[in-house]
């Protein structure tokens, strides 16, 4: 599975169809994510929270902070302790 990362999303796509996504803004050193939506085909396979790390992976290169605004984002980020070191408190 790839992920694509461009304009402010991390996508998965599969045959030029977008089939998740992780959508966020950014402000000075803070990623606020605001989205994330998993086509039904996908759906059980924890892309949702691959696209989480992938985010996170991404605040960590560029020393950035995340505001998981997303309420799907949130419980992953705060159900896993090795993410919460990008957690904006």
């Amino acid at each position: 599975m790839d992920f694509t990362h461009k304009d402010n999303k991390i996508s998965v796509s599969e045959n030029a169809e977008e089939l998740a996504f992780l959508s966020y803004t950014s402000n000075d050193d803070v990623l606020t994510v605001d989205h994330t939506e998993v086509s039904s085909k996908l759906e059980g396979q924890g892309i949702g929270k691959k696209l989480v790390e992938q985010i996170v992976e991404y605040a960590r290169s560029e020393n950035k902070k995340i505001n998981p605004e997303c309420p799907f984002a949130a419980s992953i980020i705060n159900k896993t302790p090795e993410l919460h070191d990008v957690l904006n408190t």
